[in-house]
């Protein structure tokens, strides 16, 4: 009964869009900022985490061992995944995959030891992800996403034309 309310609800919809776009403009805030000083690296923050004795060991092993060795990757992925992501909550558009990238930032930085904002985040795109196509409503996605499925569906279900032999 509650999934349904929350993945149905018009009034939830319009909550959902402005903890969206709430969320959305924190993410592009912290990777604007952090293009734009051009010089954004995480390799400190990395190096500092793994050798944290409150990181779980599992998660310092896979900072030595992956991340710290490709930092510059990583810190590619962090500036323009958070812009990217803010942008794509506050349009509305593929919501469910964006919320879904946010969470997994947020889960990343608060294993490698960051404060508790990342947390909360984390539990409000939770429900984000949760809701489904309706978080996305009031955005893009009411849009987007049915053209995308019409053009699969037209794809998956097109016959393959027949090929024609001459015969010498």
């Amino acid at each position: 009964m509650f999934m349904n309310f929350i993945r149905s609800n018009k009034i939830v919809a319009g909550l959902l869009a402005l903890l969206r776009i709430y969320i959305g403009y924190r993410w592009v805030t912290a990777g604007y900022a952090k293009i734009k000083s051009g010089g954004f690296d995480a390799g400190g923050f990395i190096q500092m985490a793994s050798e944290n004795s409150a990181v779980p060991g599992w998660w310092a092993a896979f900072l030595k061992a992956v991340a710290l060795p490709n930092q510059e990757l990583f810190s590619f992925m962090v500036m323009w995944g958070e812009l990217l992501v803010g942008i794509a909550l506050i349009t509305g558009i593929f919501t469910n995959f964006a919320a879904l990238m946010g969470v997994t930032m947020n889960l990343s930085f608060l294993f490698s030891g960051s404060g508790m904002l990342d947390a909360q985040m984390a539990v409000v795109t939770v429900f984000i992800v949760i809701a489904g196509r309706n978080a996305g409503r009031l955005g893009l996605d009411r849009w987007v996403l049915p053209m995308l499925s019409k053009k699969i569906k037209q794809t998956l279900h097109k016959k393959p034309k027949e090929k024609h032999v001459a015969l010498a």
